[in-house]
Protein backbone atom coordinates (compact mmCIF):
# COMPACT_ATOMS: atom_id res chain seq x y z
CA UNK A 1 0.00 0.00 0.00
CA UNK A 2 2.41 2.56 1.03
CA UNK A 3 4.68 1.66 -1.96
CA UNK A 4 2.24 2.25 -4.21
CA UNK A 5 1.61 5.74 -2.85
CA UNK A 6 4.65 6.74 -2.62
CA UNK A 7 5.51 6.44 -5.88
CA UNK A 8 2.45 8.18 -7.06
CA UNK A 9 3.55 11.06 -4.78
CA UNK A 10 7.21 10.76 -6.49
CA UNK A 11 6.30 10.99 -9.80
CA UNK A 12 3.81 14.07 -9.40
CA UNK A 13 6.58 15.87 -6.78
CA UNK A 14 9.14 15.32 -9.61
CA UNK A 15 6.90 16.53 -12.88
CA UNK A 16 6.33 19.83 -10.56
CA UNK A 17 9.40 20.34 -9.81
CA UNK A 18 10.52 19.53 -13.67
CA UNK A 19 8.14 22.04 -14.47
CA UNK A 20 9.00 24.57 -12.31
CA UNK A 21 12.27 24.43 -12.09
CA UNK A 22 13.05 23.47 -8.56
CA UNK A 23 15.88 21.59 -7.48
CA UNK A 24 14.62 18.97 -4.86
CA UNK A 25 17.82 18.62 -2.92
CA UNK A 26 18.32 16.75 0.64
CA UNK A 27 16.52 19.88 2.34
CA UNK A 28 13.84 20.93 0.13
CA UNK A 29 12.24 17.72 1.17
CA UNK A 30 12.16 18.71 4.84
CA UNK A 31 11.55 22.18 4.04
CA UNK A 32 8.51 21.34 1.57
CA UNK A 33 7.10 19.41 4.43
CA UNK A 34 8.21 22.13 7.19
CA UNK A 35 6.16 24.79 5.02
CA UNK A 36 2.84 22.43 4.00
CA UNK A 37 2.55 21.56 8.19
CA UNK A 38 2.87 25.56 8.03
CA UNK A 39 -0.30 25.52 5.57
CA UNK A 40 -2.12 23.04 7.67
CA UNK A 41 -1.82 25.05 10.64
CA UNK A 42 -3.07 28.27 9.11
CA UNK A 43 -5.87 26.67 7.84
CA UNK A 44 -6.77 24.90 10.73
CA UNK A 45 -6.44 28.80 13.13
CA UNK A 46 -8.91 29.86 10.83
CA UNK A 47 -11.40 26.84 11.13
CA UNK A 48 -11.13 27.51 14.78
CA UNK A 49 -11.20 30.99 15.27
CA UNK A 50 -8.00 31.58 15.90
CA UNK A 51 -6.96 33.19 12.45
CA UNK A 52 -8.78 35.34 9.19
CA UNK A 53 -11.12 33.34 7.22
CA UNK A 54 -10.73 35.91 4.59
CA UNK A 55 -13.91 35.72 3.07
CA UNK A 56 -13.62 31.62 2.57
CA UNK A 57 -16.61 29.52 3.44
CA UNK A 58 -17.17 27.05 5.93
CA UNK A 59 -17.25 24.74 3.07
CA UNK A 60 -14.13 25.93 1.29
CA UNK A 61 -12.17 25.50 4.53
CA UNK A 62 -13.79 22.15 5.21
CA UNK A 63 -11.83 21.87 1.77
CA UNK A 64 -8.95 23.26 2.56
CA UNK A 65 -8.07 21.59 5.32
CA UNK A 66 -7.87 17.97 3.50
CA UNK A 67 -6.28 19.37 0.68
CA UNK A 68 -3.52 20.87 3.10
CA UNK A 69 -3.34 17.13 5.21
CA UNK A 70 -3.09 15.69 1.70
CA UNK A 71 -0.11 18.14 1.64
CA UNK A 72 1.30 16.60 4.61
CA UNK A 73 0.77 13.55 3.69
CA UNK A 74 2.42 13.18 0.81
CA UNK A 75 5.44 15.40 1.69
CA UNK A 76 6.43 12.77 4.84
CA UNK A 77 5.94 9.94 2.31
CA UNK A 78 8.57 11.68 0.05
CA UNK A 79 10.95 13.04 2.73
CA UNK A 80 10.32 9.13 4.23
CA UNK A 81 11.10 7.64 0.55
CA UNK A 82 14.26 10.48 0.03
CA UNK A 83 15.56 9.00 3.05
CA UNK A 84 15.82 5.60 3.07
CA UNK A 85 12.92 4.88 5.72
CA UNK A 86 10.58 2.11 5.97
CA UNK A 87 7.49 3.33 7.72
CA UNK A 88 5.43 -0.14 6.82
CA UNK A 89 8.10 -1.62 9.47
CA UNK A 90 8.09 2.11 11.75
CA UNK A 91 4.22 1.72 11.45
CA UNK A 92 4.41 -2.01 12.66
CA UNK A 93 6.79 -0.97 15.66
CA UNK A 94 5.45 2.44 16.79
CA UNK A 95 1.94 1.81 16.33
CA UNK A 96 1.59 -2.22 16.28
CA UNK A 97 -0.42 -2.75 13.06
CA UNK A 98 0.68 -3.46 9.24
CA UNK A 99 -0.31 -1.00 7.02
CA UNK A 100 -0.66 -3.32 4.28
CA UNK A 101 -3.57 -5.24 6.28
CA UNK A 102 -5.50 -2.14 6.80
Amino acid sequence: MLSGLIQQFEKASATYATANGVERDDDWFILKLQEEMGELTQIWNKITGRGRHKGMTDEELATALADETADVLGHVLLFAHRNGLDLAAAVERKWLFRPEEG
